[in-house]
Order: C-alpha cells, then sequence, then structure tokens
C-alpha cells in the first residue's frame, strides 16, 4: 500500500528522525536537480551495501522518477473480540500518486498525494455509512485524504515519533536493520533476490498517545494508547530495478495491517473497545495512468475529488496532514461539546465524515 507507506515516512511527527531530520528544516531542492542518478550501463548491479543504492532502488520501487505513477491498494479487514474467530468488515482502498528525485548527496526526496477508502464487501463501492454489525449503530464513514507529502529520506534508517511529549520513537524495519559500530542504522534494506525476482520486507510498530481521546470523541476513541502496526513484502524485477535507463520499476505487494479499531467505527465505551483490526491487502504500481487503481474507486476519485490523481506542485518539504488517527481529531469535531482546545484542520477533506464541521 504504497501511499500509506510514504506517508509514514514523509508525514511531520516522523520527521525528527533519521528519515527527514532534514524535512522540515531543509531548503528546497534546487531546480537543477537530477530526477535520478546518471544511467550505468544495463548490466552494471546496485551496490546493496550503499545507503545511497537503497535510497536510489527504494524511490524506484515505490515511486518512479521522470514521472508521476499512480498506484492503488485494496483488499479486507477484520475484526477480532478476544479469543473469538476474526469477522470481515469491510474492504481497504484507496491510491497514491507519486514522485520521486535524487538530490545532489544522494538523498532521496519523494512526493506525494493519497486516499484511503472503506468499501462494501460484497459490492466493493466506497461506503458512505457503516453499519456495525457489533453495536448495531450505523456510522458515517471516515474518507482518508492527504493532499500534498514532501520530504527527504536520509541515509539513515527512519526513527518515527508519534503522539505526545514522552511517547518513544519507532525504528522502522526492526528487526531486519541493525546498528554499525557507532550505533546508527544505515539506510540498508533486507532485500532478498531469487533469480529475477526482488525481494523486500518493510515493518513498523507503534505505541503512542491517542489523538482522538476519550475525554474528547468518548464514542470514537478506543482508548489513551493506540498501536497500529503495517508489514509489507513486495516484488519486482532485479534487472528492471537495476537498469538505470528505467525510471520506474513495475511493483506488487503484499500488506498487512493491525491496531484498535478505527474511531469512525464508534466501538468507544462499548465491550468491543479492547478488539483489533486485523487488514490483508494487494499494493501496486507501474501500469500506465490510472490502470492500477479499482475501477471503482477510480470513479468516485474523478468525481468527487480529481485532484487526488495529480501529483502536487513543487518540491518545498511540507508537513500538511498527519497520521490517520491525528487526521480524524483535526477533522471531526470532538462529540464531547465541553472539550477544550479542539483546533480543525485548515483543510476542508471532499468525503466521509470530515467533510462536515
Amino acid at each position: 500500500m504504497q501511499s500509506v507507506l510514504i506517508s509514514q515516512l514523509l508525514m511531520s511527527r516522523r520527521a525528527a528522525l533519521g528519515l527527514a531530520a532534514g524535512a522540515a528544516a531543509s531548503a528546497a531542492l534546487p531546480a537543477a536537480a537530477t530526477g535520478h542518478r546518471p544511467p550505468l550501463p544495463k548490466n552494471a548491479r546496485l551496490d546493496y551495501s550503499d545507503p545511497a543504492d537503497n535510497l536510489y532502488a527504494f524511490g524506484k520501487i515505490w515511486a518512479g522518477y521522470d514521472e508521476p505513477m499512480i498506484g492503488g491498494f485494496h483488499g479486507l479487514m477484520y475484526a477480532r473480540l478476544g479469543d473469538r474467530r476474526m469477522v470481515p468488515v469491510f474492504g481497504y482502498t484507496g491510491t497514491g500518486v507519486l514522485l520521486a528525485k535524487m538530490d545532489e548527496n544522494n538523498d532521496l526526496w519523494v512526493k506525494s498525494r493519497e486516499t484511503g477508502y472503506f468499501t462494501d464487501l460484497e459490492t466493493g463501492d466506497v461506503l458512505e455509512t457503516w453499519d456495525n454489525p457489533f453495536t448495531g449503530k450505523t456510522v458515517e464513514v471516515y474518507h482518508f485524504y492527504n493532499p500534498k507529502l514532501v520530504g527527504k529520506i536520509g541515509k539513515e534508517i527512519p526513527q518515527f515519533f508519534f503522539g505526545a511529549e514522552g511517547d518513544s520513537p519507532t525504528l522502522m524495519n526492526e528487526g531486519t536493520v541493525f546498528p554499525n559500530e557507532e550505533g546508527r542504522y544505515p539506510f540498508i534494506l533486507p532485500f532478498h533476490s531469487y533469480g529475477d525476482d526482488m525481494l523486500l520486507s518493510w515493518d513498523y510498530t507503534h505505541e503512542y498517545t491517542n489523538p482522538v481521546t476519550p475525554a474528547g470523541w468518548p464514542r470514537s476513541s478506543t482508548g489513551p494508547r493506540i498501536s497500529p502496526s503495517e508489514h509489507f513484502t513486495f516484488q519486482c524485477s532485479r534487472e528492471q530495478l537495476e537498469d538505470r535507463d528505467q525510471p520506474t520499476v513495475r511493483m506488487v505487494a503484499g500488506f498487512s495491517r493491525i491496531s484498535q479499531f478505527w474511531p469512525f467505527m464508534e466501538m468507544g465505551g462499548t465491550p468491543y473497545a479492547d478488539g483489533s483490526l486485523f487488514g490483508r491487502m494487494f499494493s501496486h504500481k507501474g501500469l500506465p495512468g490510472t490502470d492500477d487503481v479499482p475501477p471503482k474507486v477510480l470513479a468516485y476519485i474523478e468525481k468527487n475529488a480529481p485532484e487526488f490523481l495529480e501529483i502536487p506542485e513543487g518540491w518545498e518539504p511540507n508537513n500538511a496532514r498527519v497520521e490517520t488517527w491525528k487526521a480524524y481529531a483535526l477533522d471531526v469535531p470532538p462529540e464531547n461539546p465541553d472539550y477544550e482546545g479542539w483546533e480543525p484542520s485548515p483543510l476542508q477533506v471532499p468525503t466521509g465524515r470530515g467533510a462536515r464541521r
């Protein structure tokens, strides 16, 4: 699910990391910066012990150099309550339009615009309301929109900072990346090659203060802490990846996610608040135009938010949006009328619960 992954790398609360400590503080890339590294002979191999080559490969897999790439993701989410069997509850799908470039220091810059929707299990239609089978209530669905994310990924594995003061950072790819003699984590990815298949895993496991607080959103909040994790396994052609005359590569990925219940499900204060969601999705990009976007999602975006099929302008570092729970807390007014300190997002999202304030 490339859109979500890129947002994980470029969101503001994570920018103090090794990924983009420079993103919020750096100036825009100079106009003369090249779109990708100079072409090499087609038989030249990437050096997978070199962070710069890892950054180049990462940008080519998840986005592309020269032209924006539009990818799609889609799959199912299941609810789990205690030791009961998981139950499918809705589809999860969306898009990411992305573009990458390498700067003169061989650091990677990525910009993106993304969407995330929940869909009917049987028809695949984008849901505006959802019938909660556990509470018996019909709730308005919250669609996720990120209008512009621009940032730099440096030569160290990122550590994400979410939540509130005192929350601990999350190291990306914990378990497959390890410190060097200086205690730093160079941007060396866990690539595996089998024939022409290049395989890569990418993981993060967060825990932080829930921005959708029980005091402000007693129905939407499942508690004071949340611990979402996401896990990616993707595949591409090694030959295409290492051919620097090709600005992008066809990528397909498996994606899974485990978290507390989404705020719009309104599980807060119910016997089900301690349950969890598991999702399994496909992600892919590299086909021309919008061919990687599920047709019903494409039709919905073309009707309601066509600008989300276009790459945002400019390369100035930008932290316009935040992670999904924080976005909900910015877009959806508190349920408690006496809750103080709420400040709405300046973005008016196109559709869903967050579109009404």
